[in-house]
Order: structure tokens, then sequence, then C-alpha cells
């Protein structure tokens, strides 16, 4: 099991929690055992602290649809079947679920099983992944520990399948700003025909200013294009200490940046929006405060990313502690889902929710 690394100058913000580990936290310091492969999860029963039971008539879903460590969870469809990979949990580098539902999920495995050559082995730190479809395959956005700065940093691979075997073919990081403290959180978006990459420049991990980025990618997902653009930075309180996890989307015309702000194994870890012109920017942030945060049966929700179902309803995936069982070891970030809906021109979700809901 890998040690929990702790950034210069972190932060105690929650007297619950002894902290440890930076950014987005590695999945490797959980105590839960692997689930085996093809093993069906179905959700768990809302905790004994929720007050109110809803009776739904029809198909519905119930929090967390996956109860085991699953952070940062990014989700796809690919047909008719999603799949979603998450943060490094041991003994998985990149581990995988699917569904055909969005109720019931099934862990596949490991989606990326030997770590990319510039990467430093055996620390658990492989974070956050991205998987996008291109036209010949999938890619997969990384982050792993750079054996020449010693920097989290972002890599690609690819694989003909969403469930992998994702490869990486380089001897270096795609993305590495080991002046700014390292990259990490890579969020692959498509425009049109256009590819981007959104990241986090990590520099909470040493007293550095911390920023969201975005830069174009190339048709096969495999270079940078132009030059990265600076999108939004930690200015407001309830950011402190970071920003990260970057999620873009574009409806009706509008562009949306969502981002986790606060710190990852607090309580008050939280979702927050940007209002921008393209997907490139520039980017404003329409109010001082989180649009999505804990509630007393899920706490400190994060690591977003959004999706469409077969019906082309929106949704966003997320993480969430388990009432105040926050922090490893005791804790675990398990997958949750919310549908993303809006009015005036603002996202709405209700939650975090633990009662069954509804499917669009």
């Amino acid at each position: 099991m890998a040690r929990p690394i702790r950034p210069a100058g972190a932060m105690v913000l929650a007297p619950l929690l002894a902290l440890a580990v930076g950014s987005c936290g590695p999945g490797a310091v959980s105590t839960t055992s692997p689930v085996p492969t093809g093993a069906p999860i179905s959700p768990t029963s809302p905790p004994a602290t929720a007050t109110a039971t809803a009776t739904i008539a029809g198909p519905a879903y119930d929090n967390p649809v996956y109860p085991r460590d699953f952070p940062d969870p990014h989700v796809i469809r690919v047909d008719d079947t999603f799949y979603a990979y998450s943060t490094n949990v041991s003994p998985s580098h990149v581990p995988v679920l699917s569904s055909n539902d969005l109720v019931s999920w099934t862990r596949v495995g490991d989606a990326m099983p030997v770590q990319a050559q510039w990467a430093r082995k055996g620390l658990g730190l492989t974070w956050a992944p991205g998987v996008i479809e291109l036209d010949d395959g999938f890619a997969l956005y990384f982050t792993a520990r750079d054996e020449d700065s010693d920097r989290q940093c972002i890599g690609v691979a690819i694989s003909d399948s969403p469930e992998g075997r994702f490869e990486n073919q380089t001897d270096e990081p795609l993305i590495c700003q080991a002046e700014l403290g390292g990259s990490i959180d890579a969020y692959p978006f498509r425009d049109d025909e256009q590819l981007y990459l959104y990241w986090k420049s990590d520099g909470n991990c040493c007293g550095l200013d911390v920023w969201l980025w975005a830069q174009r990618l190339s048709d096969d997902g495999l270079t940078l294009q132009g030059n990265p653009v600076q999108l939004i930075q930690r200015d407001q309180p309830w950011e402190r200490p970071l920003i990260e996890n970057p999620a873009m989307v574009e409806q009706a015309g509008e562009y949306y940046l969502f981002y986790s702000g606060n710190w990852w194994e607090g309580i008050d870890y939280a979702v927050g929006y940007a209002v921008c012109e393209s997907a490139l920017g520039p980017c404003e942030k329409p109010l001082d405060e989180p649009i999505f945060h804990a509630s007393a049966d899920a706490t400190g929700p994060g690591g977003q990313s959004l999706f469409q179902d077969t019906e082309g309803n929106l949704w966003m995936a997320y993480h969430a502690w388990t009432g105040i069982r926050v922090g490893y070891p005791r804790g675990e970030r398990s997958l949750r889902l919310e549908p993303v809906t809006f009015e005036d021109g603002a996202p709405v979700m209700d939650g975090p929710t633990v009662d069954p809901q509804p499917l669009p």
C-alpha cells in the first residue's frame, strides 16, 4: 500500500480528520478489499441517518450506485453501455466499471494495468482519469508521478476498447508543468469536431498559485495544439486551499466549466462552476459559493464528470464520503450520480441524494 504524501503547506481543514495526501489523493490508501472482476454491485440502501424515503413508480436509482471506493469518477457512454473510470484503488491503476442502466455497476478490471514508461512505479499515484472516444478507438488521460521531475504529470494511453487495455506509447508525459507544481486532473472534451483537454496546475503541492487550464488536441488526441490557456484560479474563500477537477460541457451554445474546490479530504469539499464564452474561455464565476455541496449523508462531493444517457439527458457523476466517515482509512469515496438541468442559464442539481430517485 502506498504511503500518503503530504503537500508542502497542506492545511488541516476539519477537526474530524488527520489529513494526508495532496490534491485528489491516491485511492491506494483505501482499505477497501478489491472487488472480483465481473462481480455486479447494486446500490446500497440509504444510511440510517436518512430523514426521508421516497416511493418511486418506475425505474429508479439509489446513491451511491457503487458503494465501494471509486474516487474522481469519469463516465462515458459507448452505444448503450456506460463505463466509469476512477483514481487508483489497489490493486488497479485505473479501475473500470460498466453498466447498462446506470443502476447496477459491474467491476470490469484495470483499464491500464501497465504503468507508463515515464512514471515512477509502485507509488499508487495514478489519479483522475478522463476517457474519450475517437474515430478509431479510445484515449485515456491519466495522472502519474513523473520519474524525472518528481511531480504529478499527465499522460495519454490508447485502446481499441473502452474496457482497455490502454497503453501509453511515449517516454515522456503529455503535460508536465513542473515549474508550476505539476499537472493533474485531465478532462477531454469535444466541441463539434475539435478536441480539447482541461487540467489543473498542481501548485498547492508547493505554495504556488492554482489554475485550471485548457488547450486544443489533435484529431487523434495524442498531441497538443496551440498554446495553453488559463481559465480560472482559486480566488474565493470557499475554494481554499485549491480548485481542481475541471469538467466542461456545452449547453444551448453556452459553455459551463464545473470544478471542485476546498480540500478533497474535508467536509467542505464541493462543486462550483464558471460560464465561458467558448471552449477556451474566457470564463467567469457567476456565484461566490458552491452550487453543489455536502448533505448529512454524503460529505465532500466532487471529482465530477458530465455525460449524456441514451435519451440525451445530462448527468453528473461524482464521488462523496458516506456520512461522517471522511478521510482514509475510515472512509470511502463512492460513485454517485445526479441529473443536471438548466434554468435561466444556470445548472440545477438536486442533492447529494440518498433516497431512491426516478430515472429521467
